[in-house]
């Protein structure tokens, strides 16, 4: 079977190496999104395993398209029984690319109407759609003559973890900050400080790498968990897997500390750690006071954009002058505004554009980073 696993703009190659890390087969570069092959148990591992993947998806059939009656046509044929019947709601989805004369929401309804008719014929019964809900989420890629149809195995996006208590006012997702703490080049063996951290995201992302604890076990029930086709003697399949995942984790990694000036965003930062198993060290702090203290450290942070100009400004000054008092760190810093990094005045070891939600920013990576 082949495997879609999506991935957030500028993410790819980080997804592309941890899947490869993994051990999943024929792991390709992809824009977009990294396919693999396997069996459908490898899909499964995928969704508990991947922290960076944003969804993964099962590749139901390819087929020639050149018009929408092309695509209802082709997605018809497609083995739908095998993954439901009309017991199951679906929901169904589109992207069309500029070579294709039609609006998303048709195509997407055509493949809706194909579903329904394929069970009519078996069934002389068929699905009811659940735009909230669905047991079965349906994609279709119709771009340049070609149409690709996929199963979401994943259900709620992966980013939803099911460890986060509360998210705070502008929360980053896990997915991102687990692609972020692989940019970045952190080892999992370095101390690591997040001096913004807000709700604890990045600090919670990085102690389950380093700890080896597979992202997805604390999710209730996947997509593929409400397919026709999982059964009971799947779902012990399923258990064991994720007893085996458990059993995995080394539950090890360095010191990895939050510091935040709101304290009330620490508790909610030292919900979320304990909610995930882990006892992490949360400090109220402003961000002048950090100090190197002369051993080498990791620092990572997204820090907040978008307050008043003036609180803004200062605080970028005092980002800047961290990282020059920081001799023999490596920081990385996500900047949703050109004016976040203006200040350090320092050649990068490395950029990468990126996306948070909408917003279009840059990671930016120092090594060694100047002189007090």
């Amino acid at each position: 079977m082949e495997f879609y696993v999506t991935a957030g703009p500028g993410t790819e190659s980080v997804l592309r190496d941890e899947l490869c890390e993994l051990g999943f087969s024929q792991v390709r570069l992809n824009r977009g999104g990294i396919p693999f092959f396997g069996e459908m148990r490898d899909g499964w591992r995928a969704c508990l395993q991947t922290r960076i993947g944003q969804r993964v998806m099962l590749v139901l059939g390819r087929y020639a398209a050149e018009t929408a009656d092309d695509v209802y046509a082709g997605a018809r044929a497609l083995p739908w029984s095998q993954y439901l019947t009309p017991k199951q709601t679906i929901a169904t989805a589109a992207y069309v690319h500029e070579s294709c004369p039609e609006n998303p929401n048709f195509i997407s309804l055509k493949l809706k109407d194909a579903i329904v008719d394929s069970q009519r014929d078996e069934f002389a019964a068929r699905s009811s759609v659940s735009r909230d809900d669905p047991d079965v989420r349906a994609f279709v890629y119709w771009s340049r003559g070609k149409a690709t149809v996929y199963l979401d195995l994943s259900g709620e996006p992966l980013f939803k973890r099911g460890y986060r208590l509360s998210g705070g006012e502008a929360p980053l997702k896990e997915t991102l900050a687990a692609a972020m703490l692989r940019l970045s080049g952190w080892d999992r063996k370095t101390p690591l400080v997040d001096p913004m951290c807000g709700s604890g995201t990045l600090v919670i992302e990085a102690a389950l790498w380093a700890a080896n604890i597979a992202p997805g076990i604390w999710r209730e029930r996947f997509g593929f968990e409400r397919w026709a086709n999982f059964g009971s003697e799947e779902a012990g399949e399923m258990a064991a897997l994720r007893g085996q995942m458990r059993r995995e984790a080394t539950r090890q990694h360095p010191r990895i500390t939050g510091f935040d000036a709101d304290e009330k965003v620490l508790e909610s930062a030292r919900a979320n750690a304990r909610s995930a198993g882990l006892n992490l060290s949360f400090r109220q702090m402003q961000l002048r006071e950090l100090q190197g203290e002369g051993q080498r450290r990791f620092l990572i942070t997204n820090p907040p954009y978008g307050v008043r100009l003036d609180a803004e400004n200062r605080l970028y000054q005092e980002l800047a002058a961290a990282v020059h008092r920081l001799v023999g760190w490596r920081c990385a810093i996500l900047a949703g505004s050109p004016q976040c990094i203006r200040n350090i005045k320092l050649n990068p070891a490395a950029t990468f554009p990126l996306k948070n939600g909408n917003i279009d920013c840059q990671l930016t990576v120092y090594e060694n980073a100047g002189v007090p």
